[in-house]
């Protein structure tokens, strides 16, 4: 019988070395095949390095693993990261290496899998002909992208494809951040197939030519092969990487029972005397008597004294609260209708809010029009440094007399970069929170921050309010912001 799993790497053709690698390597005794696709990032040599180490580390943890699945996953993520950054602390020329993974663990006798996963490498479940992406990609494209916000071929030519947010080490934010690493567990089916790849592959070629390609009829090698060359044909500007695991068991598909045309014995008796348990059919008359109908006239009745009844009832409730309250009828209570926001600042929160790092970039080619605010944007990150690219403009709805931005109380520093905020009454909102303005623009707000301070009540208070000094501006009544010892 053929493996039931292949794995294949490519340098394309515009790289001249290749960060990619890839496992397929059973694993626990056999019980388990471990697959993964990692994919190296910082430069010639850097990248290859930083993705050697991953293999190493998953397949040193994930061999004799013991105990829960995930927890041991989740470890491997984190010991290859730490294994990293050490090796970027010991050598400064790869001090920018990193990595993006993604790892699957697959039972195929329990026929269920397990992954985990960082970065834009990606994982595909491959069932009934349908071709179902199971990992999230680690990146502001990626993001709109998986949330509907950006088709897959804008995604695909987007000049921001390949930054990402999330890489194996890049920061520690991995040990202490548990959504930091995706994982999940889903049923593996027979027949059921699994795709990893990295992005030089979904780069290149877009779901329904991968979906035209795997559900050939042709051995897993041949569907890998015909992957990268495809990716090739389309350009192949970066390493590409694909590894295949099908669930190789027969389908089980129920059989149709045809219905007997033999009468039902006396007692429901099979030919052995055993008797069988089976449901009682009643039989209707065949004509309905006068006592039947009259029994249907009564019950109509019935129900219409009933709804007489319960007409009654709320009548004389109503009556009853109109005089509690003063003897006025009690008007009906009016739902405002929900305030609807616009896509780009519903685009711009849902950013903000899916960011888990430490720094997000967003840029004039996502927001090519003012961002028109009919609500508050709110950051509640502990620490966060948001920094825009080209020039993007919050400017207030004119129904609209709130703040643009408010900071969450239980903020700790929250930096902005290159803002730009038009005819707001209060531009930013914040508590007892570390804030600092990198040439930001405020045009027309009467009050470019607003600082709420949260003090003790009935009880002496000594605290120190630090100064904000103030680089006006002449251009177009711009002022630019900047607390004190902000750089």
């Amino acid at each position: 019988m053929a493996e039931n799993y292949f794995g294949l790497t490519d340098t394309g053709k515009v790289r001249t070395n290749n960060e990619d690698t890839f496992i397929t390597q059973k694993v626990m005794g056999g019980r388990m095949l471990l697959a993964s696709v990692i994919d190296g990032v910082g430069g010639y040599n850097g990248g290859e390095v930083a993705a050697a180490i991953a293999k190493e580390v998953f397949i040193d943890r994930l061999s004799g693993l013991q105990g829960e699945i995930i927890p041991g996953m989740i470890d491997a993520f984190k010991l290859a990261s730490a294994q990293i950054s050490d090796k970027k602390a010991s050598d400064k020329e790869l001090e920018s290496m990193a990595c993006v993974a993604t790892m699957a663990l697959v039972d195929v006798e329990h026929n269920q899998f397990f992954y985990a996963h960082v970065g834009d490498t990606r994982l595909y479940l491959l069932r009934d002909s349908s071709l179902v992406k199971i990992s999230k990609d680690h990146s502001f494209v990626g993001f709109l992208e998986d949330s509907g916000r950006l088709t897959e071929t804008a995604a695909m030519n987007h000049p921001k494809r390949n930054e990402i947010n999330k890489a194996l080490g890049f920061t520690s934010q991995i040990d202490t951040d548990e959504s930091f690493i995706e994982t999940g567990q889903s049923p593996f089916l027979p027949g059921d197939m699994l795709l990893l790849c990295s992005d030089g592959l979904t780069d290149m070629v877009d779901k329904t030519a991968i979906l035209d390609i795997v559900t050939q009829n042709i051995p897993l090698q041949e569907k890998a092969t015909l992957l990268i060359n495809t990716a090739n044909d389309n350009g192949g500007r970066d390493n590409v990487t694909v590894v295949l695991v099908k669930n190789d068991k027969p389908q089980q598909r129920p059989q149709a029972t045809m219905p007997t045309s033999q009468p039902m014995k006396r007692n429901d008796e099979n030919d052995d005397g055993v008797t069988a348990s089976r449901p009682q059919l009643k039989q209707e008359p065949r004509f309905k008597t006068e006592p039947a109908m009259t029994q249907h006239k009564s019950n109509g009745l019935s129900i219409i004294l009933g709804l007489l009844c319960l007409v009654f009832l709320a009548t004389s409730i109503w009556l009853y609260m109109s005089k509690q309250n003063n003897g006025k009828p009690t008007a009906p209570s009016v739902t405002p209708a929900e305030k609807l926001r616009n896509a780009d600042e519903v685009k711009l929160q849902d950013a903000i809010d899916a960011f888990k790092g430490d720094t997000l970039t967003l840029s004039d080619t996502s927001f090519k029009n003012p961002v028109i605010l009919t609500d508050t944007l709110h950051i509640d990150q502990d620490t966060l440094y948001i920094r825009v690219k080209g020039d993007i403009v919050l400017q207030r709805d004119t129904a609209y007399k709130g703040p643009a931005l408010v900071v969450g109380k239980d903020s700790k520093l929250i930096v902005l970069e290159n803002f730009k905020f038009s005819g707001f009454d209060v531009a930013v909102e914040l508590q007892n929170t570390g804030f600092a303005l990198k040439s930001t623009q405020f045009t027309n707000c009467r009050l470019p921050v607003q600082r709420k301070y949260e003090l003790l009540a009935d009880k002496p208070v000594t605290a120190d309010f630090p100064a904000t000094k103030v680089n006006p501006q002449t251009v177009n009544n711009q002022t630019s912001v900047k607390p004190n010892g902000a750089r």
